[in-house]
């Protein structure tokens, strides 16, 4: 089994950027795939970005290409998510989530085997 923590969320201004990290651990060499996802209260939970574990492929949701950049630290087992412009559409909590078959370009929630706990983003406007 995957253990996955996120940090990295706060309070930020409209136009900001913050940079959110997931860190792994246990079972890391059966790691296919990373993502991120996010939720509002009352909502679904929503793809946001994904990348491949060793070759660090990526895929994005249509509402961060061009502000999100998702990377990946192997040697740390660590995912990033710099996250620029952001709108206040864009405060939710983000989960960091692991999937270990294989399977590129998934975005649905049940794709995902393992899960953080999650850390708050909020962009005032």
């Amino acid at each position: 089994q995957v253990q996955l923590v996120e940090s990295g969320g706060g309070l930020v201004q409209a136009g900001g950027s913050l940079r959110l990290s997931c860190g792994a651990s246990g079972r890391t060499s059966t790691i296919y795939s990373m993502a991120w996802f996010r939720q509002v209260p009352g909502k679904e939970r929503e793809f946001v970005a994904g990348i491949t574990w060793s070759g660090g492929s990526t895929y994005y949701a249509d509402s961060v290409k061009g502000r999100f950049t998702i990377s990946r630290d192997n040697a740390k087992n660590t995912v990033h998510l710099q996250m620029n412009s952001l709108r206040p559409e864009d405060t939710a909590v983000y989960y960091c989530a692991a999937r270990e078959k294989y399977g590129f370009g998934l975005t649905g929630p049940r794709e995902f085997e393992s899960w953080g706990r999650g850390t708050q983003v909020t962009v005032s406007s």
